[in-house]
C-alpha cells in the first residue's frame, strides 16, 4: 500500500491530498483522487496505469484529481478500459469532471456502489461500508478468500505418497490415491484484510469491519484538544481513530488525513497512548502486508526506501506544525 497523499483539506508543502494506491500482485487499486494526484505518482512512482478508482465521497478534497488523471491517460494514448466506483451519484460527478476534462477516447465504465454489496476478485474481494461523514461517504474493506492449511509432507509420506506432483494434487484439493487433502493439510489459514475508512466520524460500522483486521488506515483530522470541531464536522482525532483499532483488534493503526494544524509526532503521541501500533504516514510511505504468518505489516519509510530516477523530485524532509488556514470547510 503506498500513500499517494495524506493531508486533510487543504495540501501542504509535505503533503498531497488524499490518494491512496494499493497494489496487490500485478493489480493497482487507487482509492481517491485529490487534486494534484498525478503529480505525486509522477514524482514517486511513476504515473502507473491504474486497473480500477475508487471515491469513498464526492467533497472536492478527494476528486479534484480525476479529470486531470483521466485526461492524462488519454494523452497518453491509453487503450485499457478503467472503472470508477463510488456512492450513488457518481454519474452526475463524471458530466461535471468530463466537462472540464474533455471526452477521452478509452473505454471508462461507472460503477455506483451499494453499502455491503461485494466485489468479487480473484482470490480477494471488496466491499464498501456506509461511514458517518456529511453527506454519503464509504468506507472499503478489502479481503483476501481463506487459504488451505499449510501442507504436511511427512503425513503425506506416511500414508504412502512419494513427493513430487502428488504433493501438488493435494495442496490443489484434489485425493490422491486415496488419500484426502484434509488428511495432509492444517486448518485453513485466513487471508489478509484491510479497512479504509474514508472521512468519517468514529463509528461502529467502521469497527465491526475492522475486527482483527491487519491493516486499519483511519483518518485523524483533529487531535484530542478538537473533539468538539471533529464532532461537528464529522470527523475523527487520532485518539478517536486509535480506541477504535484498540478495540477491533487491530494489527496495525496507520493515521492519514491530517492537518498541518499538528506536528506528526502530535498525533503519534495521542494514538499511541491507546494503541502501541499506530503510526502516522507520510507521502510516499509504503505499508508492507504480509500474509499472517510471514510476519507483521511494516511501515517503510520513503527517503529510507527508494532511489529515485533521472529527474525525479525528492520530497524534502520532515515536516513541521505551520499555521493553517481553516482547513475543513463545508467541502472536506
Amino acid at each position: 500500500m503506498f500513500f499517494v497523499g495524506t493531508a486533510g483539506s487543504v495540501p501542504t508543502a509535505r503533503r498531497g491530498l488524499p490518494a491512496l494506491l494499493v497494489r496487490r500482485g500485478g493489480e493497482r487499486l487507487l482509492f481517491d483522487c485529490g487534486e494534484g494526484t498525478q503529480r505525486q505518482l509522477a514524482r514517486s512512482v511513476g504515473l502507473l496505469d491504474l486497473d480500477e478508482i475508487f471515491l469513498t465521497h464526492y467533497h472536492a478534497d478527494h476528486w479534484l484529481g480525476l479529470p486531470g488523471l483521466l485526461k492524462t491517460f488519454d494523452l497518453r494514448g491509453r487503450e485499457r478500459p478503467l472503472t470508477l466506483y463510488g456512492p450513488p451519484g457518481l454519474a452526475d460527478l463524471m458530466v461535471l469532471a468530463l466537462r472540464a476534462a474533455g471526452r477521452v477516447r478509452f473505454e471508462l465504465s461507472l460503477v455506483e456502489l451499494e453499502p455491503g454489496q461485494v466485489l468479487e476478485r480473484p482470490g480477494y474481494k471488496i466491499a464498501p461500508l456506509e461511514v458517518a461523514h456529511r453527506g454519503q461517504a464509504f468506507g472499503y474493506v478489502l479481503y483476501e478468500d481463506e487459504r488451505p492449511g499449510a501442507f504436511d509432507p511427512a503425513a503425506a509420506v506416511a500414508l504412502g505418497l512419494r513427493p513430487g506432483p502428488d504433493f501438488g494434487r493435494l495442496q490443489r484439493g484434489e485425493t490422491v490415491e486415496g488419500v484426502r487433502p484434509e488428511q495432509v493439510l492444517g486448518p485453513p489459514r485466513p487471508g489478509r484484510k484491510l479497512v479504509l475508512s474514508g472521512d468519517t466520524a468514529p463509528c461502529q460500522k467502521i469497527s465491526v469491519a475492522s475486527y482483527q483486521a491487519d491493516l486499519l488506515v483511519h483518518e485523524a483530522t483533529f487531535a484530542a484538544p478538537e473533539t468538539e470541531r471533529a464532532e461537528e464536522t464529522r470527523h475523527s482525532t487520532a485518539a478517536q481513530a486509535a480506541l477504535l483499532a484498540r478495540e477491533a483488534e487491530v494489527r496495525m493503526l496507520v493515521l492519514t488525513h491530517l492537518s498541518s494544524r499538528y506536528p506528526p509526532g502530535v498525533l503519534v503521541e495521542e494514538a499511541q497512548e491507546l494503541f502501541a501500533d499506530a503510526v502516522v504516514a507520510r507521502d510516499f510511505d509504503l505499508v508492507e502486508l504480509p500474509l499472517p504468518e510471514r510476519g507483521r505489516p511494516e511501515l517503510r519509510p520513503w527517503d529510507r526506501r527508494w532511489t529515485p530516477p533521472e529527474d525525479t523530485v525528492v520530497p524534502p524532509p520532515q515536516e513541521t506544525a505551520v499555521p493553517p488556514p481553516e482547513e475543513v470547510s463545508s467541502s472536506s
